[in-house]
């Protein structure tokens, strides 16, 4: 099993940035506008902060990666400033009796920007200078192919060493025949590669078909390269790499860490409301009432696999009498191991809240594909196609497919099919919106119920 964060730079930098970024905004307002009234003030400092997520979400300002171009850089830098500008002046005109002078304005926007811009090219560059001098931040990648579009890809590797990208072998064959993918998925394993490139004309179907479902089961990052400015299809995420344009086999908004931050940020404001205004006087309550009716303990600890298969202790109101097949056996229709208040709390999914304490911890999010126990897992991996993509988030207390109705027992293959489709769908199309539906949908499902909650 590969390492959490193999390769990559620590996950806190671009949130750190988010913070400065926004202590910059805040910095500059007290110097140049002035509020008799303390609770407009305060108010001011939290819109400004909303305008700059906001627009900052909108012109993908954080989203620069080691291979983006400077000329990438100060073009979304300029974006970001004209629209954060046109933000800040549509909120003063529409709110402030007084309006601050547009040349103020403008020289705020300037100061704001100056620390903003400079703290940018320097973390960009810092981590070049890292890469070289110490040699730290690399992902090692391998790349599958022989013809031109392989050689300038690793040409662009071996020349810019300061992007940290670090070749550690070159399959070269002369017919798919030839290529031996097992000692490929071998090497992969052995030397804990982070990324693959692959020259797709180069392979069969079922060699291609294989490679995918290699690195999707091992969670390694696979990349198609195509011909110079050429696209294997249009619904592949397109890349470009010196000359080489490369595609990501499917988009996955969560592998940016500013998207990582955002959902971070909700989840933790979420469960701790959730703890302090619910579970502070659910949990006595329900306590009691379990307590009254069997003998145990009150919560009910699962093991259950999450982000990139790992293990965690999944939390639960306990909803059945003490029985050795808990960890093992799902709950089925009428299920003799299920308690008079266990139905109950299951109906309405009540048993699932202390989940949110798993949230709190990192161990899952709010919003995403619900875990199964270690069994169900390894059966499914072995059987299902692309079972295992959905590990590449973290869990959730709902998800998708459940406000989709494949929630609960799995009856037939299809259920944990269309459970794995929406999941993929999910992490293929998150955004902080789909996670606000997703949990809205969960709420009407609490008061109506639903037909497999038992």
């Amino acid at each position: 099993m590969v390492k959490k964060y193999a390769g990559r730079y620590s996950r806190f930098l671009r949130p750190i940035s988010v913070f400065i970024d926004i202590v910059a905004v805040n910095s500059f307002i007290f110097l140049f506008f002035f509020y008799n009234d303390v609770l407009l003030g305060k108010l001011t400092y939290i819109i400004f902060s909303f305008l700059w997520i906001i627009s900052s979400l909108l012109t993908r300002f954080y989203e620069v990666y080691r291979f983006t171009k400077v000329l990438r850089i100060f073009t979304i830098i300029f974006y970001q400033l004209v629209l954060f500008t046109v933000l800040v002046f549509a909120y003063l005109g529409a709110t402030e009796s007084n309006v601050p002078n547009s040349f103020i304005i403008l020289l705020y926007i300037s100061y704001c920007f100056i620390p903003i811009v400079g703290f940018k090219l320097l973390l960009y560059y810092g981590l070049q200078r890292y890469r070289l001098g110490f040699g730290g931040n690399f992902r090692k990648t391998i790349i599958i192919g022989n013809n031109e579009a392989v050689t300038e890809l690793k040409g662009f590797f071996g020349s810019q060493k300061e992007l940290g990208y670090e070749n550690r072998k070159t399959f070269h064959f002369e017919s798919p025949e030839s290529f031996d993918i097992e000692s490929c998925f071998t090497f992969i394993l052995n030397n804990n590669i982070d990324e693959v490139y692959c020259s797709v004309n180069e392979l069969k179907k079922d060699q291609i078909k294989l490679l995918v479902l290699f690195c999707e089961n091992n969670f390694k990052i696979l990349k198609f390269i195509s011909e110079r400015g050429g696209i294997l299809s249009k619904k592949l995420q397109s890349e470009t790499y010196g000359f080489s344009t490369v595609q990501s086999l499917r988009p996955m908004p969560l592998s940016n860490d500013y998207n990582t931050f955002i959902k971070r940020f909700f989840d933790i404001v979420f469960s701790f409301l959730v703890i302090v205004f619910i579970l502070s006087w659910v949990t006595p309550l329900l306590g009691l009432l379990i307590k009254i009716e069997s003998k145990g303990p009150v919560f009910f600890k699962q093991t259950r696999n999450g982000l990139k298969f790992k293990e965690f202790r999944c939390l639960k109101f306990r909803s059945m009498f003490e029985n050795k097949t808990a960890d093992t056996q799902q709950a089925t229709k009428n299920d003799v191991r299920v308690t008079r208040i266990g139905r109950v709390m299951r109906k309405t999914s009540i048993d699932e809240l202390p989940q949110f304490f798993n949230v709190l911890l990192g161990d899952m999010s709010v919003v995403g594909p619900r875990p199964h126990m270690i069994n169900e897992n390894e059966k499914y991996a072995k059987s299902i196609k692309k079972f295992m993509v959905r590990h590449f988030v973290k869990p959730g207390i709902t998800g998708m497919a459940q406000v989709k109705g494949f929630r609960g027992e799995i009856e037939t293959e299809t259920d944990i099919i269309n459970r794995v489709k929406y999941d993929i769908y999910y992490l293929e199309n998150w955004s902080i919106l789909l996670d606000l539906n997703i949990i809205f949908l969960t709420s009407v499902n609490f008061l109506t119920g639903q037909k497999k909650a038992y």
